[in-house]
């Protein structure tokens, strides 16, 4: 083994330490509380910046739920107490350390042996150990000994320093007294008043107060002790300006800010107030809120799993035209059926049947996670509304899962403004790709041919929103005041400003009120701007989905939806977001087979004139040999969106 030498060891910090400093910091004690997700990096950092002596504690062992972020969760550690694995790392670094274990952890009775010679103390506590947590800085305080803590927030980190003869801990946070969850809310926001992470916590419902448990990230950690290195070397060099509370800083690498926080009288502050109360509120809606459910946990057979992952196949007005009957665990029939009866927009039943289509190749993919192939069979002799499919399924030890499964349930519509920045040679040469052999894209780019179907869909949305029979579609589809929902589209996900959408609402509640706005007060203008001019422009590009043949029978429609439901999974793949612009090919459909749709002569002269545009852009023969049209991008995920009806809602000896 190399012989150490603790000058070479760190002789690539010097330059931004002066060689005696370095001598300085290895004669430092530093105590570190807590050697978990900060902790842990905290000792390392601070054992790679020379520091000679710790005190480490820590009464918790390595588990598979760390590894995300503890720099000592490894396979080979799992059962091993922390403060035992962190302790032969750091002398790993540096033998000659002198390192003191508190292999029970920190308790009231040993602080201050904890705390005892130290010229620092480093926390690392976990974020719930609040009573401990303030025990510590009190003693830190009494002893006069400078405190440092880095909270890991988001894709970030926030630091505080408590300084000898400066503000301290509990004046700063004002914890004492109030409820425990109330000291949860006051800590986070007394640690990041700037509260930079706050925007772009997807999935809320990991934030549980109740059971002490939170989300991190390793980027944060890892932050989180380069920050607190850089403190505590100012302070034991008495070098640089620590940022005393109640200063702060707050960095976060997702957003790319920095803040520089201040707030005298800590908690006690009138913004701190007004952001406690709005945290307050915000907690108690998010205990009141139903998390978004991505899959059911109630399923218990590897075929009830397989439907639980394919109901999230999208369909028109999320009407989702199928219900499921299991008949044994390698054999369950698909029940299709279609709107015609009541539906303008499903023309013989085609909207639907690709639908089944999108159902089926959904099916297909999620039974390839667990290793079974899928067999498909139409039974014959049923009416064209009721398409029945017997689904079979074989195992196949040589089938890999299909990687667009994990993409399933997050595939959704983006009705809004996308990104115009053009998609790349390798994005459209993979959604070429997926679509299969028996069918190409067309692709419509740049500003010329954005503006010439932001036209087109200009054009067909007078159609659509001053059609008599569309009328009832638009009423029924639309669920108010919702984020979410199982069998419409909400509101807020329809892609219009709230004003609008309140006058969308006040509108579509009768024929007489639409009639009214459209004859006196251009009553499709605004939403047609907003929901089809618009998007039309803003978006990379616009595409056709063209089979080989003019699909004619149901055949040809579910496999069209099988061919676009990967085209949309490998674009949700990429990261990107479309829409579905396929109401012009269904009027273009109408006007191609002579199929009456309306009482007004006028709403079959508007269908014209939008097959005749669609027919210039995409050429009479293409447009006879789409099957899908839409709109595509880069874009933030939508915020709303439909979701689906839970499992048990859709077998079949329920609802038919």
């Amino acid at each position: 083994m190399p012989k150490f030498d603790y000058h070479s060891a760190f002789s690539r910090n010097i330059g931004w330490l002066r060689p005696h400093e370095q001598d300085i910091l290895r004669t430092k004690r530093i105590a570190i509380a807590g050697l978990g997700g900060v902790g842990g990096s905290h000792l390392l950092t601070l054992t790679r910046l020379g520091i000679g002596a710790f005190h480490v504690a820590d009464l918790d062992f390595f588990e598979l739920a760390n590894f995300n972020r503890q720099a000592g969760a490894f396979l080979s550690r799992i059962g091993q107490d922390k403060v035992d694995v962190l302790t032969e790392m750091a002398l790993d670094i540096n033998p000659e350390l002198d390192i003191r274990a508190f292999p029970s952890g920190i308790e009231k009775d040993n602080i201050s042996t904890f705390l005892d010679g130290v010229d620092l103390y480093v926390d690392g506590l976990d974020y719930f150990a609040i009573s401990i947590r303030r025990a510590v800085f009190a003693a830190c305080a009494e002893k006069g000994i400078p405190a440092v803590t880095a909270a890991p927030l988001g894709m970030g980190a926030a630091v505080l320093s408590f300084l000898p003869g400066k503000m301290g801990f509990e004046e700063y946070f004002q914890l004492e007294g109030h409820p425990e969850q109330e000291q949860f809310i006051r800590f986070l926001l007394g640690l990041s008043p700037a509260m930079l992470q706050r925007s772009y916590l997807v999935h809320p419902e990991a934030v549980d107060f109740l059971n002490h448990k939170g989300p991190s990230t390793p980027m944060a950690c890892e932050i989180c002790a380069g920050m607190a290195a850089s403190q505590a070397l100012k302070i034991l060099l008495n070098r640089g300006k620590v940022p005393a509370a109640p200063h702060g800083l707050q960095f976060d690498a997702f957003r790319n800010k920095m803040a520089h926080t201040w707030r005298p009288w800590g908690n006690r502050n009138p913004l701190q107030k007004i952001g406690l109360a709005i945290a307050r509120k915000q907690l108690a809606k998010k205990n009141e809120a139903q998390p978004l459910p991505i899959n059911s946990t109630t399923a218990a057979s590897t075929i009830e799993r397989i439907l639980d992952l394919a109901r999230w196949a999208p369909s028109g007005d999320n009407s989702q035209p199928w219900r499921f009957e299991i008949l044994d665990d390698r054999h369950l029939v698909v029940h299709g059926f279609d709107t015609r009866d009541h539906c303008v927009y499903d023309l013989q039943g085609h909207a639907s049947q690709i639908s089944l289509g999108i159902m089926l190749e959904t099916i297909t993919i999620a039974a390839s996670t667990h290793g079974l192939r899928t067999h498909f069979q139409r039974r014959p002799n049923l009416p064209d509304t009721t398409p029945t499919f017997d689904v079979t399924f074989s195992e196949d030890p040589e089938l890999t899962p299909d990687p667009l499964a994990t993409y399933v349930p997050l595939r959704t519509v983006q009705r809004r403004p996308m990104h115009t920045r053009p998609l790349t040679p390798l994005e459209k040469q993979q959604l070429e790709a997926a679509v299969g052999s028996h069918y190409q894209v067309q692709w419509f780019e740049g500003f010329t041919n954005r503006w010439r179907f932001a036209q087109l869909t200009f054009k067909n949305a007078g159609l659509r929103l001053t059609l008599p029979e569309a009328y009832p579609v638009h009423r029924d589809i639309i669920e108010w005041n919702a984020q979410y929902s199982e069998d419409k589209i909400p509101d807020q996900a329809v892609g219009s400003d709230p004003i609008t959408t309140r006058l969308m609402r006040w509108t579509l509640q009768s024929w007489n009120r639409v009639a009214f706005m459209n004859r006196y007060l251009a009553g499709t203008l605004l939403p047609r701007i907003e929901l089809d001019l618009i998007p039309g422009l803003a978006c990379a590009a616009h595409f056709a989905l063209l089979a080989k043949h003019q699909p004619g029978n149901i055949d040809d429609f579910v496999a069209a939806g099988r061919s676009m439901q990967r085209f949309w999974l490998t674009a949700t793949k990429l990261g990107l977001h479309l829409q579905p612009e396929m109401t012009p090919l269904i009027f273009h459909e109408y006007v191609r087979n002579n199929v009456p749709f309306s009482q007004s002569s006028s709403m079959h002269q508007r269908a014209r004139a939008v097959s005749q545009q669609l027919c210039e852009i995409l050429q009479e023969e293409a447009a006879d040999q789409a099957v899908f049209l839409g709109r595509i991008g880069s874009s933030p995920i939508p915020k709303a969106r439909s979701i689906r009806l839970p499992l048990k809602k859709l077998m079949h000896n329920r609802q038919v």
